[in-house]
């Protein structure tokens, strides 16, 4: 099975050799997604405009893979402060809106 590279907009992983996400087969695997604006490759201060880039990523790599949201079997999500999660839960739900179709997450 080829491996291909999901391209979407920004300079991912500080210009490394790492792409933001591959597709073998069904299956997605992607690097670590964050909250940078793809138009100046800079992540923002404010956390809530973070994780509106950050989930916005996962949606472009889902359709690059030929996907939706929906095929999303399970999400690990990283924040430094709890506090972060609420601002994540706004846009896990956004994004998961059906709470009995929801993927797992970490």
């Amino acid at each position: 099975m080829a491996r291909k590279v999901l391209h979407i907009p920004g300079k991912w992983h500080g210009g490394q050799p790492i792409p933001p996400a591959t597709k073998t087969g069904p299956l997605v695997t992607s690097g670590g997604v964050m909250g940078m604006n793809p138009d100046t490759n800079e992540v923002p201060e404010d956390i809530a405009e973070q994780a509106k880039w950050a989930f916005e990523h996962v949606r472009r790599i889902m359709a690059a893979a030929g996907g939706t949201t929906d095929d999303i079997a399970h999400m690990n999500v990283f924040v430094k402060s709890r506090d972060a999660r609420p601002i994540i839960n706004e846009e896990w739900v956004a994004m998961f809106p059906d709470e009995e179709s929801r993927p797992t997450r970490h």
